[in-house]
């Protein structure tokens, strides 16, 4: 079963309002034709008004039209990642998805701050814990989910 993708209320606007300046147009272009005789010079007149009545009706389409953004903004690709940190006494286990086949996954533990690389420029940095001295005790990784076990010193 297919489906109706309604028009936007701009477009339902623009579909009327076009047609009507059109043909209003073509009538003040034909009047001013029949002043001038009939002659090689309403011929031209027409021809220009025609292409630039074309010309504003698809200018004007193009300013109704409301498109989204095909491609997505890195920043914002960073905000909906989604990552659990999980602190205990001796240890921290940190869970996320990161894509990318395990090969490709770097994981480093400096200064209390996780880095982690995967494919695709994937690329993020998470603070554990800034106080103490830590060790990557045990990396897993399956199905897309990292899962660290963060050992204190």
């Amino acid at each position: 079963m297919s489906s109706y993708k309604s028009a936007y209320p701009n477009e339902q606007v623009i579909g009327f309002i076009i047609p009507i300046m059109v043909l209003l147009f073509l009538g003040v272009v034909y009047i001013m034709s029949l002043r001038t005789g009939y002659g090689f010079v309403s011929f031209i007149l027409i021809g220009v008004g025609s292409f630039t009545m074309i010309y504003w009706v698809f200018v004007l389409k193009k300013m109704t039209k409301d498109e989204q953004s095909k491609y997505v903004a890195r920043e914002v690709e960073s905000k909906n990642w989604v990552y659990d940190l999980i602190k205990g006494d001796q240890e921290t286990v940190f869970v996320a998805d990161v894509p990318g086949p395990e090969d490709k996954i770097t994981v480093r533990l400096v200064d209390g701050i996780l880095y982690l690389r995967g494919s695709g420029n994937f690329s993020r940095e998470v603070t554990i814990d800034a106080s103490s001295e830590m060790q990557i005790q045990d990396f897993k990784y399956r199905n897309g989910v990292l899962t660290l076990r963060i050992k204190k010193l």
